[in-house]
């Protein structure tokens, strides 16, 4: 390929890859969110606590690997260490199918999967068929979060690779908006599978589409340098804006292979500050991600697979979408026209999307009027919170040196993870408590179960505005860490 002319954009062929890569992410996660309210339950005899544990400990065994997945990556490399986490994930979303197999093989005195939904409700038999399932359908999502957990250190370490520092923010929105993509595909199509296929057929067929990923990652990945699609004009643009990003020390961050150990890492005030920017507010996504079926079928008794309950999720996510990836030209429109370094035009973009959440506190009170007010808002909500991953995650390139970026973000993603872990099994627990309860407990003028998701909407409102003023506080300037 000719060295002059036109500068070639191949850079945004492998963004799209890391797209559907995280869309297919995003799928795999949501086929249990969608099915367990209205196919699962009833055939295993769930409660929200059951469900809470299930969510609550694949959060927590995703940060336990992404601690691990980011260092992975980084030795692996780019290439063949996503190919492993599709792999792995993709493997362990088809085998929820076979959970229900499973159970029938452990229970006595169950002979079919059919014959576990006759079952009397609370009885001995119930209750072991919903310990059994609980811990099968958990050992599938353990599985899923040890492939999952490659997903994101590894998709930043090609942004890395592919964008210059002021055009980070903005590509991995476009790639992180996978996630609201499969999120807003999700109600479309999973419910609507399991109603006529059987819920185990969503998981088959939406865990397969990683396999027919990892085809075209293998034909067209190669690093930059080394690509033949990507020119001498496309590599230069790659490369330059490293100056700026550099701040007051005018120097450009040279190659460097050494990476990073996890007590140097830990002694740095900047790898603290992206693990409370995580850890505080990743579990409200995770929260609305996981919950927001259950809560539209709880208060207003829109199943996932009525029309009314894929028009309301839908919309969510498609707000959530559509305004996250024009929200991230913010910190790009700082850079260049307010003449700020990429870390400090993003932490002001960043401010301005922590208070976007705060909407969620008008959810319970508007939902009195209309259901679609609480799926306005909480996409609104969840629009600021892709906003904020998306450069949470640039603000690791912009602190750390490229060779450990993989490793600094599987650090953050553990610190998520872990928040997740919390917010989830608690509101698990929380919502079966005060369902019990019923009028006894009561909060803000709620009683019940409505009062129970006030006060985790209350906590999902406030959030990112502590985790900003925590970030801002331990690294109120830029400077980046030199190994």
């Amino acid at each position: 390929m000719s060295d002059k002319g036109k500068m070639s954009n191949f850079r945004w062929m492998i963004c799209s890859l890391l797209f559907f890569a995280t869309t297919v992410n995003y799928l795999d996660r949501q086929v249990l969110s969608l099915t367990w309210k209205d196919f699962i339950a009833p055939e295993f005899h769930w409660t929200d606590a059951d469900y809470g544990v299930i969510t609550g400990y694949f959060s927590l065994i995703y940060a336990f690997c992404n601690l691990f997945a980011g260092k992975f990556v980084d030795w692996m490399g780019t290439k063949k260490g996503y190919m492993w986490a599709i792999f792995i994930w993709s493997l362990a979303a088809c085998l929820h199918a076979a959970c229900g197999w499973g159970t029938v093989l452990f229970v006595d005195g169950v002979d079919s999967v059919a014959a576990m939904r006759t079952i009397e409700a609370g009885s001995a038999v119930a209750l072991s068929v919903a310990s059994v399932s609980v811990w099968l359908f958990l050992g599938c999502r353990c599985m899923l979060a040890l492939g999952e957990a490659g997903n994101f250190p590894a998709a930043i370490k090609v942004t890395a690779e592919y964008f210059p520092p002021k055009d980070r923010a903005f590509s991995t929105s476009i790639f992180n908006s996978g996630s609201s993509v499969g999120a807003l595909a999700a109600p479309a199509t999973i419910p609507l599978i399991a109603e006529y296929c059987g819920w185990e057929m969503a998981f088959i067929i939406i865990g397969a589409l990683g396999f027919v990923w990892m085809g075209f990652w293998q034909f067209l990945y190669k690093k930059p340098a080394e690509n033949p699609r990507v020119n001498a004009a496309e590599l230069a643009y790659i490369s330059s804006d490293e100056t700026q990003a550099a701040g007051d020390s005018g120097k450009s961050e040279k190659p460097d292979d050494k990476g990073i150990g996890y007590l140097r890492a830990f002694s740095l005030r900047q790898t603290w500050s992206l693990v409370l920017g995580r850890l505080l507010t990743d579990g409200v996504w995770w929260f609305f991600l996981f919950w927001t079926p259950g809560y539209l079928s709880d208060q207003f008794g829109y199943k996932s697979s009525s029309g009314m309950g894929m028009a309301l999720i839908v919309t969510l996510y498609a707000i959530v979408t559509f305004a996250s990836i024009y929200l991230c030209k913010l910190p790009t429109w700082f850079v260049d026209k307010k003449g700020m370094n990429a870390y400090e035009g993003r932490m002001v973009a960043m401010f301005l999307f922590a208070c976007l959440p705060l909407l969620a506190l008008g959810a319970q009170p508007l939902g009195k009027f209309s259901a679609w007010w609480p799926a306005i808002l909480i996409g609104c909500a969840c629009a600021g919170h892709q906003a904020w991953s998306a450069n949470i995650y640039s603000c690791v390139s912009d602190m750390f040196p490229k060779s450990c970026i993989g490793t600094l973000t599987g650090i953050a993603q553990c610190a998520a993870g872990l928040g997740s872990f919390l917010v989830n099994l608690y509101a698990g627990r929380l919502f079966t408590y005060a369902a019990e309860k019923g009028d006894a407990f009561a909060f803000l003028g709620y009683t019940g179960k409505p009062a129970g998701y006030m006060i985790v909407f209350c906590y999902c409102a406030v959030a990112y505005i502590v985790g900003w003023a925590c970030m801002k506080s331990l690294v109120p300037r830029y400077k980046k860490v030199e190994l």
